[in-house]
């Protein structure tokens, strides 16, 4: 999603708590990863892999110039012969430690395999953040959380999209005072979105 669409989505949920809420959870996800120089692991549930999460979130690191946004997919079924950065099962997370951060993204309730062992990289360390559908034992294990559930606004993949936008958009400033590239198309999208002012 660019940065255009990213700002109408944003000014159509401004009376709801998703622009906020998505920005700080993007901001934990950026500060849990950025001092590290990485080590972001993405991983769903058996039913949902998290490609397009995993997709914008490559986009993002590369735009910004953050490059430990970029995660690895963890993959409930890897396939023998396929390419490196699509062959990283679950055994990942078993080694995952301190200094790393794992992003589990279930919209639906996960499988007992994938919780123990998200609690087994969470007391060997790391870092744990969930986008989830408020599970309370995905919630319990996450360090932070953001849930979306059925009475909500939004869906899991809105959030997303909003997530990995603010991911990358509110890293450092540019050097010397002058704003990156997508900064400033985000600030003339919202320039040009924005309502006319009301004339008396």
């Amino acid at each position: 999603m660019d940065a255009v669409r990213v700002a109408l989505l944003r000014e159509v949920l401004a009376k709801t708590q998703w622009p906020a809420a998505t920005r700080r959870f993007a901001g934990t996800l950026r500060s849990s990863v950025v001092p590290h120089g990485g080590g972001l692991l993405l991983v769903g549930t058996e039913a949902y892999e998290p490609w397009h999460l995993a997709a914008h979130l490559v986009d993002e690191s590369t735009w910004s110039g953050l490059p430990e946004l970029t995660p690895t997919l963890v993959r409930h079924r890897v396939e023998p012969g396929g390419p490196a950065h699509l062959s990283v099962g679950l055994g990942r997370i078993e080694t995952a430690g301190r200094g790393e951060t794992l992003l589990v993204v279930v919209p639906e309730r996960p499988g007992e395999g994938l919780l123990e062992r998200v609690h087994d990289a969470r007391r060997a360390g790391a870092t744990v953040l969930s986008l989830d559908n408020g599970d309370p034992e995905v919630r319990g294990l996450a360090h932070e959380a953001l849930s979306v559930t059925g009475g909500d606004d939004v869906d899991l993949d809105t959030v997303q999209h909003l997530v990995s936008a603010a991911a990358g958009e509110n890293s450092a400033p540019a050097r010397r005072g002058r704003l990156r590239f997508r900064d400033r198309l985000s600030r003339l999208a919202d320039q040009l979105t924005a309502p006319p002012p009301a004339r008396w």
